[in-house]
């Protein structure tokens, strides 16, 4: 498949979604922006695509930060997601946020009042998953890469959570609310900052982060919201080695292995639990 040609294919592909726009990114020719949309939900889902190529590729889902209602946070970690695609995934980026969405609750019970809206980021990462799947453009044997921050890294540890057989790895900066599933597949790691903690609960213990092999870093410089691409070259190189770490630990699932089952089918049963 040209690398040119996944961009018109998508625009056919998925109704109503928007033109495909390129996108500045250090791996020429393979970096988009769209719209996909969900008839069911009646929802449009932003997109920022990276790594397209003419192969099948591994799939890596950057969720970001809650942000300003008509900002475009999806393209605020274009270093994560360039240094993914020139190790060989295709990533998509996704705004989860609508300028529609109400402000996540934060006082109460954080985590249960939040819950509504990580489950529409995690039926937006359904989507793309089989989207892109359907294109023929993901690796099938291998389970997707989630990569989230803040409010992007609870819906990435939720997804985890609920669908770990369409998951490699899990690696979040200063996700706060969710708990991090106590599991050894797939990989859960996470990066802290130095000036925003976790609720209580949602780190592990130190025997269940050594039992399960979970990474659990604490930052020496990073605040909470320098974990985009406003972080200095510095602090950009110490998140990209905390994610190699994480990503070095998964053990792969081989050439060998099966193709892994879609879990879009499970998506109305697993977000009703």
């Amino acid at each position: 498949m040209s690398k040119l040609l996944l961009p018109l294919m998508l625009t056919a592909l998925i109704s109503c979604a928007s033109a495909p726009v390129p996108i500045t990114s250090t791996v020429p020719n393979t970096g988009f922006r769209t719209e996909f949309y969900d008839g069911s939900r009646s929802r449009r889902v932003p997109v920022a695509i990276y790594g397209a190529s003419g192969t099948p590729r591994p799939l890596a889902v950057i969720s970001p930060g809650w942000g300003e209602p008509h900002a475009a946070q999806h393209l605020d970690y274009t270093f994560i997601a360039d240094a993914l695609a020139r190790q060989g995934y295709i990533v998509a980026a996704i705004q989860h946020q609508l300028p529609s969405d109400p402000q996540p609750p934060s006082v109460g019970n954080v985590a249960l009042l939040r819950r509504p809206s990580w489950q529409v980021g995690v039926a937006n990462i359904l989507l793309v998953d089989q989207t892109l799947r359907g294109l023929g453009v993901i690796d099938t044997s291998r389970g997707a890469l989630l990569v989230g921050h803040s409010h992007g890294g609870d819906i990435s540890m939720l997804f985890a959570t609920l669908h770990p057989e369409a998951v490699d790895a899990v690696f979040t900066l200063d996700n706060r609310r969710m708990r991090l599933p106590l599991t050894h597949r797939p990989r859960i790691c996470t990066l802290r900052s130095i000036d925003t903690p976790a609720d209580e609960g949602v780190l592990p213990s130190i025997s269940d982060q050594r039992r399960l092999g979970m990474l659990v870093e604490r930052s020496v410089d990073l605040k909470h919201n320098d974990m985009s691409d406003v972080a200095s070259p510095a602090q950009k190189r110490a998140m990209l080695q905390a994610l190699q770490r994480c990503v070095q630990g998964v053990v792969g699932r081989g050439s060998g292995s099966q193709p892994r089952e879609p879990v879009i089918r499970k998506q109305k049963q697993r977000l009703a639990r």
